[in-house]
């Protein structure tokens, strides 16, 4: 893209794009970091 938004829904569309990306992203990470998060808990228990 080159940057340049001549109207204010080209800028709304785009600003929306990032967002959904942005929110996937996160969507696919967090339970990934919670499982990594939960693992290393589960390992060090002693009894």
């Amino acid at each position: 893209m080159e940057g340049i938004f001549y109207t204010l829904q080209d800028f709304m569309l785009h600003s929306k794009n990032i967002t959904y990306i942005v929110m996937g992203i996160v969507l696919i990470v967090l339970p990934l970091f919670w499982r990594f998060l939960s693992g290393r808990d589960q390992k060090k228990r002693t009894y």
